[in-house]
């Protein structure tokens, strides 16, 4: 089994800064592409950002020069730097990511979201 769980989302004034985090747990050999998404009621959802194992980094053009992604291998973690919070940037995030396990053909997971709420 494995499992996603994010962190650190919450309620920021607009312009303030959030940290989100999401751990992966599980019998797993190694995690590829890891991603955060986000999704406001009524709106589809959307990539945010990716990373690969190695470290390349890919934005939307919305958050590009605001939001930082980066990952810790040994931990098995994905972190999403937000700064200069804007409004739109109000929406529930979700942790993705493409898993190997032993005895498994690679598999995409995901988390059940944390809230981010930016108030002005």
């Amino acid at each position: 089994q494995v499992q996603l769980v994010e962190s650190g989302g919450g309620l920021v004034q607009a312009g303030g800064s959030l940290r989100l985090s999401c751990v992966v747990s599980g019998t797993i050999i190694s995690i590829d592409d890891m991603a955060w998404y986000r999704q406001a009621p009524g709106k589809q959802r959307e990539l945010v950002a990716t990373i690969t194992r190695s470290g390349s980094t890919n934005y939307a053009d919305s958050v590009k020069v605001r939001f930082t992604i980066s990952r810790d291998n040994a931990k098995n973690t994905v972190f999403l730097q937000m700064d200069s919070l804007k409004l739109e940037d109000t929406a529930r995030y979700y942790c993705n990511a493409l898993v190997k396990r032993v005895l498994f053909r690679s598999a995409t997971y995901w988390g059940q979201g944390t809230q981010v709420t930016v108030s002005s």
